[in-house]
């Protein structure tokens, strides 16, 4: 039997009329018409679609970009819902507005401060005496998860300063050195920094430090070079680790801004993490008294203690990125037109968001877990190095299916998803590389240490 062709009369039936008559004042009607009735089925659906002017999503509203499929928020307590929406809006309305333009000049915008001590976070975690909330890491890990949807230069800031630095005074200072800069510190009064990492040493650093401290009367004398320390070109005082040269511990002082032999030099030229302003510290003959050294630190212990503590909330940041960088390409796939119709609307790019969010989903749950391992004593080395060697390669490979969504507009920073996409890089580099991390797990697996 002989198939006949469409009915062009047909096809006026499911066409928008009004887009019809914008048509209409542009091409020839009847040519396109008679054209239609030689055409395909496949070929007349794809003429209807685009002649049809988005009727039918006019009629149905598009779902809202949303990383939380299963709704894992809704698990959490009142206290830690409201804290994520605090810190969501304190990024919609403070950070979202300005963050390309600090991006592009490798600075970090020093005025949003003010507005983030009004939300008063660093008490959500903390008490008052330094010791942690009961829900601290899940508290921690939902700011951490929202800061970095928008921008994680910003999480890695208060990272730095609520997590690192201020665990450090928390755990290895006395009741003195408590008194003064905790509460300091909680109001954002005095903003901390943390300097572990070195130059010839990053993972190797807890064998191999090579920044030195020495005993002199009443004082102590510091030698050495820290890198890539966050803050610190801006910090009041940082965190410094060192190797006693007599007793060959390690030893942590609170070096405060404009000691004399304490120099910082601003690391340029990033491709990641750009508004994190990064620092080389040189410490050169500096001397810091004996009241500013850490009284409780016992050894590398303590430096391992405060690394383990803020872990979880690195994995976190893989999440965040992640998620953000979802929510940007199905909102860019609902808007963004290609061949008649929006890429949202093809299935390699349904194929891309779905697999995105599986990942998010699956991220998202793990670092759940294991804050809450975390706050119930129950977390291990191996189980947060699990978490950030997961997230971090998602993270990866979630903001490459994101920048590829979007096309040639991926390395546009105005629209979002390139910035993800460098600050991944960060992630899956530092608080231990992703080998590094691999090799924890492994070992804790088989029992068989595969450490050089």
């Amino acid at each position: 039997m002989t198939k006949s062709a469409p009915n062009p009369m047909a096809l006026l039936a499911q066409i928008d009329m009004d887009a019809l008559g914008r048509l209409s004042q542009k091409v020839d009607l009847p040519a396109l018409l008679n054209a239609a009735s030689g055409m395909s089925d496949g070929q007349l659906k794809q003429l209807t679609r685009m002649l049809a002017g988005g009727k039918e999503d006019r009629v149905r509203e598009l779902p809202e970009a949303n990383g939380d499929f299963y709704g894992q928020m809704d698990t959490l307590t009142g206290e830690e819902r409201e804290v994520a929406m605090m810190t969501r809006k304190f990024m919609h309305d403070h950070v979202a507005p300005i963050m390309n333009e600090h991006w592009s000049r490798d600075e970090f915008p020093q005025q949003i401060i003010p507005e983030l001590r009004k939300l008063d976070l660093l008490r959500k975690i903390w008490n008052e005496d330094g010791s942690r909330k009961p829900n601290a890491t899940v508290i921690e890990g939902l700011i951490t998860l929202e800061g970095c949807k928008v921008d994680v230069s910003t999480a890695v800031f208060f990272g730095v300063h609520a997590g690192l630095a201020f665990a450090s005074v928390a755990l290895g200072g006395d009741d003195a050195q408590k008194a003064e800069w905790l509460p300091k510190m909680m109001d954002f009064e005095a903003i901390g920094a943390f300097g572990l990492t070195e130059p010839e040493g990053g993972s190797q650093v807890s064998q191999g430090m090579r920044t030195t401290c020495k005993r002199d009367g009443d004082s102590w004398t510091l030698r050495g070079q820290k890198k890539w320390i966050g803050n610190s070109t801006f910090s009041d005082m940082t965190v410094v680790w060192a190797r006693d040269v007599d007793t060959q511990e390690v030893r942590g002082f609170i070096v405060r801004a404009g000691t004399p032999g304490y120099s910082v030099e601003k690391i340029e030229g990033k491709i990641a993490l750009r508004i994190v302003e990064n620092g080389l510290i040189t410490l050169d003959d500096c001397r810091v008294p004996d009241s500013d050294r850490l009284q409780n630190v016992q050894g590398w212990r303590t430096t391992a203690e405060v690394l383990k503590l803020t872990r979880a909330g690195v994995a976190w940041q893989g999440v965040g990125c992640a998620m953000g960088a979802y929510e940007l390409a199905v909102k860019y796939s609902q808007e963004r037109e290609q061949f008649g119709k929006r890429i949202g609307e093809f299935q390699l790019i349904q194929n891309h968001l779905v697999h995105m969010l599986g990942n998010v989903t699956s991220m998202f749950a793990l670092c759940l877990r294991l804050s809450h391992m975390a706050d119930g004593g129950d977390m291990k080395d191996e189980h947060a190095a699990l978490a950030k060697v997961f997230t971090a390669a998602r993270c990866r490979e979630t903001v490459a299916f994101a920048r590829e969504t979007f096309g040639g507009n991926g390395i546009l920073l105005e629209y979002g998803v390139a910035k993800h996409f460098a600050d991944t890089e960060a992630i899956y580099s530092y608080e231990g590389t992703n080998e590094i991390n691999t090799l924890v797990v492994g070992r804790a697996i088989t029992g068989l240490s595969a450490f050089v």
